[in-house]
């Protein structure tokens, strides 16, 4: 039997369990892989909103990322929250020192409840540092616009950020989510060299906490495991599209997503 494969995510924290860390590790549970963590943020938050939030030391997250790495080394990494410029450049410098492949982003700039989780300092770093560093980057139409300074108001400006957002920041591939936008949960995936639409349908529910979180550590849970980059977001797509369609209904705001929907799908689908 090979090694199992193992995801590292550097995120904050969600008490109520719907979002940053906890998220992430119930998706990398989900689809068999050893999720890992370090923390850089304790987050006091739940479906209605967030509270507070305590960035940790930098030595505190330099310490944790060395203590994964010395041990058990990640087959795919993913930030979340890095809310100050200076956690930003230490987890960019920490990346090239361990020589990190399959780095996913999700660029965390802004809570569902609208409370900002990023300083706007440091937007600045998050582009020029880490960006450049990204096997893919998964911006929603919000954080898209903040990146690139664009306004996103349809399918072809999607492209067009995604275009930028590669070609001249640094991606190696960017999924522009569209759940913001139309009738269907239209994304816009881009590589360098091809555009692609992902499309699901939308399911009326405000049971969405954790969405993109859950995405990106579905794309980093399937790296982990080999899957081509492409494919890896196809799985990413089915798997979040399951989460909202299954909803847990739990909290009395934005409730979490299911994570457990998509195992109980292909447990339906193998005994079919």
């Amino acid at each position: 039997m090979g090694q199992v494969p193992r995801a590292l995510t550097i995120a904050g924290t969600d008490p109520s369990g719907g979002a940053g860390i906890h998220a992430d590790l119930k998706t990398f549970q989900e689809l068999c892989v050893y999720g890992m963590s370090v923390i850089t943020a304790v987050v006091s938050q739940n479906t209605l909103g967030v509270k507070t939030f305590l960035d940790m030391p930098l030595e505190l997250i330099e310490s944790q990322m060395d203590a994964v790495y010395e041990d058990i080394r990640p087959n795919a990494v993913k930030t979340g929250m890095l809310s100050q410029s200076d956690v930003i450049r230490l987890v960019a410098q920490k990346m090239k020192a361990y020589n990190v492949d399959n780095y996913v982003m999700d660029p965390v700039m802004v809570a569902k409840s609208g409370d900002a989780l990023l300083a706007e300092t440091a937007k600045k770093e998050l582009v020029n540092e880490l960006l450049p560093l990204t096997t893919i980057v998964t911006p929603n139409l919000p954080e898209a616009e903040e990146i690139t300074g664009r306004t996103i108001q349809n399918v072809q400006q999607m492209k067009d950020a995604a275009k930028q957002i590669v070609d001249e920041f640094g991606a190696t591939a960017v999924v522009v989510k569209g759940g913001h936008l139309d009738d269907e949960a239209r994304d816009i995936y881009y590589d360098g060299s091809v555009f692609d639409e992902l499309v699901a349908s939308r399911y009326d529910t405000k049971h969405t906490h954790g969405t993109g979180c859950t995405f990106s550590a579905a794309i980093t849970a399937e790296l982990a495991k080999g899957t081509p980059l492409r494919q890896a977001v196809e799985t990413a797509k089915t798997y979040i599209t399951e989460a909202i369609k299954h909803p847990i209904h739990l909290g009395r705001g934005h409730g979490p997503v299911n994570h457990w929907a998509y195992r109980n799908r292909q447990e339906g689908l193998s005994r079919a």
